[in-house]
């Protein structure tokens, strides 16, 4: 039986049935949270500490080596809030790198910067899975995406069924589920996509198990 994969969330929470990839950001979350956890660790766009920036790569570079460190980030780029973007292109592109050195798959967090992501991942080249997580853009968008070689991970807006993510996701079996900040239990969205795709929950968590695999997060 497999375990229901959680990728992306903010809630450290234990669960014998669920598989959670719990995402801390250096400088904002706490550290000692990696201990006992499975951790996607990097550094926010929305939390760039400018002054300790230094010091906060240098944590990460250490940290991320840890084999609780499934992935990388969220990181990524956000033109709505955060630093200014030269600064979180330069912070992103860092974490690339990271990524790329140590083999470790990626979950981005991206606000209105899709060219901006596509043209940094074409630069660097780093040769490993990039998951776009929280996903709710256009069905257009979402498959130009994949088509450049990108994963999307989907949570609360497959709720709405005539969502661009519902779209996708009926007509795709490379995604994964999550919950991210929210108070929905993961259980939920994987009904809401296994009605979706018409399929078992059980069918749906063998899928996305194999997705995880081949993502090299396990």
């Amino acid at each position: 039986m497999f375990p229901f994969l959680n990728i992306h969330t903010h809630h450290p929470q234990l669960l014998p049935e669920v598989e959670s990839i719990l995402s801390l950001s250096v400088g904002h979350d706490d550290l000692n949270l990696i201990q006992g956890h499975q951790v996607a660790l990097g550094i926010h766009p929305w939390f760039i500490d400018e002054p300790q920036l230094a010091q906060h790569m240098l944590t990460l570079t250490e940290k991320a080596r840890l084999p609780q460190v499934k992935m990388i980030g969220e990181c990524g780029l956000d033109h709505v809030k955060g630093a200014e973007m030269e600064v979180q292109l330069r912070v992103f592109e860092r974490q690339l790198e990271l990524a790329k050195a140590l083999q470790k798959p990626v979950i981005l967090h991206v606000v209105k910067a899709y060219d901006e992501l596509i043209a940094l991942r074409k630069k660097i080249e780093p040769n490993v899975p990039m998951v776009i997580h929280g996903y709710n853009k256009s069905e257009q968008l979402g498959h130009q995406l994949m088509a450049q070689g990108f994963s999307l991970s989907f949570g609360k807006a497959i709720l709405n069924g005539n969502s661009g993510a519902a779209a996708i996701l009926r007509a795709s079996d490379q995604f994964f589920l999550e919950t991210d900040d929210s108070d929905l239990h993961i259980e939920d969205i994987y009904r809401a996509a296994a009605n979706l795709k018409n399929t078992t929950v059980d069918e749906l968590k063998a899928l996305i198990f194999g997705n995880w695999k081949s993502a090299n997060l396990i």
